[in-house]
């Protein structure tokens, strides 16, 4: 990973608490360490909702994988379209 050095930039803190630091941040989610009084470090981050964790544990991703191989090697038919249905509903494989 490469370290860019950008020049400091003097940013004011506005009277509700906030600063800006540009539209090509707007919407992401950062996360803002206080390492001391007065210095903070900002890192952008990408943040997984707890209910979508288990996503990404090695047995989802493994079975994931599985799954798009399987698909990749089967084409799509509408064929037994009842017969699938049928099967869905009772629970069955």
């Amino acid at each position: 990973m490469a370290i860019t050095a950008h020049a400091p930039t003097v940013k004011v803190i506005g009277a509700n608490g906030q600063i800006s630091l540009g539209k090509k941040f707007a919407g992401r989610q950062v996360l803002v360490e206080e390492r001391e009084p007065g210095v903070w470090v900002v890192r952008t981050a990408t943040v997984i909702p707890d209910n979508e964790r288990w996503l990404h544990e090695p047995q989802a991703a493994a079975d994931l994988q599985a799954a798009l191989a399987w698909s990749a090697a089967h084409a799509a038919s509408d064929t037994d379209v009842e017969d699938t249905l049928k099967r869905l509903a009772h629970g069955e494989q």
